[in-house]
């Protein structure tokens, strides 16, 4: 099967499309043939061996992707070959993958391929966000940095649907249509403005109630100065940098509480993530949810996919096409 691999941790340019073995069915396994992988920026920090997962040379990147199952291994109850699926595993780019049965979705037919790849990792990061580690409540005000990115937009769709306030920061002018179609009710351009006096503008004083941050240290020290009294910021990414370290003596003035996430902790609770899906299916097939496929790209040109996610030009998710 192709499938792409780098040798050695560096840029895009690492990456090499190659010829390998279909990977061997194992116990609580499921091969999947994909039809469509989901790009994320964690697989940017794997490729330089920076993420939480290590890489183990040679590897191949990729954490999701959706497609048609292949084969079924022993121990594994309610899956069979031919059903349609979504999945979080590893080593998605590829043309098959192998999955963890626990850690696949099936795809209800109004799902396609390219939208069951956008699904598990930035739909289930922003549920869990705004639902499990926040406990979002209607009326509250949500600020969603990189709101035309792909956890973005599904984030701010879900505050909207739990009856809150969505102001949306992009990095250029040209992304402020698309973060105000997929829910912000306000977007600032946080190149042109300072985001923490226009969201205090914003909210007459107030300050935001929760403060999705995936940028990191351009934003998370603003982000304390825009939080409202009982505030929460979660970082779940950092895209332009790890923050300062913070002094939690800075907290106390108005009792603001920070979070970390990451998908690939919560993951392991199934009955959480089970509640995850079936809501935001729900959601989309009432059409209060929807997947923005911005691009797909052929497998065989990962690395121009990930030139492009770094050029900060791109909106929704990234897919590629084995």
């Amino acid at each position: 099967m192709k499938a792409i691999q780098f040798k050695e941790v560096g840029g895009p340019e690492v990456m090499q499309l190659v010829e390998v073995p279909k990977p061997e069915v194992r116990p609580g396994m499921v091969r999947v043939r994909n039809h469509a992988v989901g790009i994320n920026f964690a697989d940017n920090f794997f490729r330089q061996g920076n993420y939480v997962v290590k890489p183990k040379l040679p590897d191949t990147p990729g954490m999701e992707g959706a497609g048609i199952i292949d084969e079924v291994g022993p121990n594994v109850e309610g899956f069979k070959p031919g059903m349609r699926v979504a999945g979080i595993g590893l080593k998605c780019y590829a043309e098959y993958s192998l999955f963890h049965a626990n850690q696949l979705i099936p795809l209800p037919d109004f799902v396609s391929f390219e939208e069951g790849a956008a699904f598990p990792i930035q739909t289930l990061t922003a549920w869990f966000m705004l639902h499990t580690c926040h406990h979002l409540t209607p009326g509250q005000t949500v600020l969603v940095h990189s709101a035309a990115g792909g956890v973005g937009i599904v984030a701010m769709q879900l505050a909207k649907a739990a009856g809150c306030r969505v102001i949306g920061t992009v990095s250029n002018d040209d992304k402020i249509g698309v973060a105000r179609q997929y829910g912000a009710d306000d977007v600032i351009n946080y190149e042109k403005t300072d985001f923490a006096e226009q969201a205090m503008k914003l909210t007459g004083g107030k300050g935001i109630d929760l403060n999705l941050d995936a940028v990191g240290k351009p934003t998370f020290e603003k982000g304390l100065k825009c939080a409202a009294p009982f505030g929460h910021i979660i970082l779940y990414g950092r895209a332009g940098g790890p923050p300062d370290k913070l002094d939690p003596m800075r907290l106390f003035e108005k009792a603001v509480k920070v979070s970390g996430f990451i998908l690939f902790t919560a993951s392991s609770n199934h009955q959480l993530m089970k509640q995850g899906v079936d809501s935001c299916f729900q959601l989309m097939q009432e059409g209060k949810l929807k997947m923005l496929v911005g691009k797909t790209f052929p497998l065989a040109e990962a690395a121009e996919a990930h030139r492009f996610m770094l050029s900060r030009q791109s909106v929704g998710k990234l897919v590629l096409i084995p």
